[in-house]
């Protein structure tokens, strides 16, 4: 089973580097690497934690269960993209290929899925389902996210696209299955 999941992304890779070089060249450029940097590391955890920590603040009582909620899909999330991970081992883009410059260093070694995509997008339809004025500047920042993994050398498009449906799936389910929306 792992010679063949081995083999598909291989095909894949090839199939998709021609995209990557091309995104990844904007890293050479200074503004852009740093700004894509520092929208990566932000996606590290720090805007999520930041976001549960805040909305108690912001919007008192209400804002604690909605918390709670984000803090539990962020756990189920971490799971479940460590357990691909481990089975899927695609190495990152600047691994494979030299043409592809690594611009930020990796939170782990495999690409597939990409975590920062699963929990910008996970923590972005559950944050929205509690409070819907948040839609514009978290789907802004989620999307820059999705983008930066692919920039700074770090996933492949499709690692963003497996991470961004894992991830659109989880926060469906999770406000389905979850706790009450805010009135």
């Amino acid at each position: 089973m792992a010679g063949r999941i081995a083999q598909a992304f291989q095909r894949v890779d090839h199939a998709e580097l021609r995209v990557c070089r091309y995104v990844n060249r904007s890293a050479d450029i200074g503004a852009v690497s740093r700004f894509f940097r520092a929208v990566s590391w932000l996606g590290d955890g720090w805007v999520w934690y930041a976001l549960i920590a805040v909305l108690p603040v912001v919007y008192g009582a209400r804002g604690s269960m909605p918390a709670a909620h984000l803090a539990l899909t962020g756990a189920v999330g971490l799971l479940l993209y460590k357990m691909i991970k481990r089975r899927a081992v695609r190495e990152r883009p600047f691994v494979t290929h030299s043409a592809i410059h690594c611009a930020s260093a990796p939170l782990d070694r495999y690409s597939f899925p990409s975590g920062h995509t699963l929990h910008a997008v996970s923590f972005t339809i559950v944050t929205v389902g509690h409070f819907p004025e948040w839609v514009w500047p978290l789907s802004v920042l989620t999307s820059l996210i999705a983008l930066s993994r692919v920039i700074l050398g770090l996933h492949y498009p499709t690692d963003v696209a497996a991470g961004a449906t894992l991830g659109g799936a989880l926060g469906m389910i999770s406000l389905e299955a979850g706790l009450p929306l805010a009135a």
